[in-house]
């Protein structure tokens, strides 16, 4: 797909987190122009805001996964209330995401290594915990931020499920794969992946979580051929942990430029949910937004057209289109 030059002037015109993208991956612009916007995101911004709120011992609102205090028995933990997104590991996702140079967080490996504490079990921040989630997302993370996770990536293949995905409940007796949980284990797998090198036992691990998601070809259930659920193609950023059709594309997308290979055919009913919700003037616009204390908006309300996720979209069916 193409688009015209007014809809790409107004994903242009964005917070330098967004605008590097859309340079690098929409508009063709060199590569200087968008390493120097990526620049950016360090000190102007949605980037530049969140760094200003890290703490003094390296964390985001003093916890690893939930803010220091959080009160599990509180309003804010009960069943609707979303979790919050102020932490540290929601906000070294949101960064990494985004294309922080990690130069901006030097030190910051080795303060959480040495201050942060899984809520969990109480595990140093880069030993990781039980949630394959959340040791997705420290491994990805800890990659990015040069800490030791080697044995953290070996965990992965280990506790993959017989029908070859991850389910972040295996903890609870669950022996079935869960696509959220799946998803945000390649995601992770190939972040690390990508930035040292991985291993064949890894890259075999993220292969077959990937199959795991194509066999439902990211829409419905194996056994009955059901949809999966109602959240399945709701547009929604920030992406967080939710499954939907545009971020396992996104996932597809980068594996396969990772990989050197075409677009997988089943992913095809998948891209028009994705081309279906476009709008008649060209965007995607924000239908939901998972609940949850935020450090502050970084997108519109429901309702109204997001550049995230016109970005995302526009971005995937490029890619797809073009191999077609």
């Amino acid at each position: 797909m193409t688009l015209d030059g007014a809809l790409l002037d107004w994903l242009l015109d964005s917070d330098p987190a967004l605008r590097w993208q859309v340079e690098r991956d929409l508009a063709g612009a060199p590569a200087a122009v968008w390493r120097a916007t990526r620049a950016r995101v360090a000190t102007e911004g949605f980037g530049a805001r969140l760094l200003a709120l890290q703490d003094a011992d390296g964390q985001w609102a003093g916890g690893a996964y939930f803010p220091g205090g959080f009160d599990f028995d509180g309003p804010e933990a009960q069943p609707g209330a979303g979790q919050p997104w102020t932490a540290t590991t929601w906000t070294l996702n949101t960064l990494r995401d985004w294309g922080l140079d990690a130069a901006a967080l030097a030190g910051t490996a080795d303060r959480l290594q040495q201050h942060s504490r899984w809520e969990y079990n109480d595990e140093p921040y880069w030993n990781g915990e039980v949630d394959c989630c959340i040791n997705a997302f420290t491994l990805a993370n800890g990659a990015w931020l040069g800490a030791d996770v080697t044995a953290l990536a070996e965990w992965f293949p280990a506790h993959r499920l017989p029908d070859g995905g991850w389910n972040c409940e295996w903890v609870e007796g669950s022996t079935r794969s869960s696509v959220h949980s799946t998803l945000n284990t390649v995601k992770g797998l190939l972040a690390y992946e990508a930035m040292t090198g991985g291993t064949d036992v890894l890259r075999d691990a993220r292969h077959a979580g990937e199959e795991y998601l194509l066999q439902r070809r990211l829409l419905r259930r194996v056994t009955t051929g059901e949809p999966l659920g109602p959240w399945v193609t709701v547009l929604s950023y920030p992406f967080r942990w939710r499954f939907s059709t545009l971020n396992a594309l996104d996932h597809f997308r980068a594996a396969a430029l990772h990989d050197g290979t075409p677009p997988d055919p089943r992913l095809a009913d998948a891209v028009e949910t994705v081309r279906t919700a476009r709008q008649p003037d060209g965007t995607w616009l924000q239908q939901d937004r998972l609940p949850g204390k935020a450090w502050f908006e970084v997108d519109v309300p429901a309702g109204e057209p997001s550049r995230w996720l016109t970005f995302h979209a526009a971005r995937v069916l490029a890619w797809w289109d073009a191999a077609a």
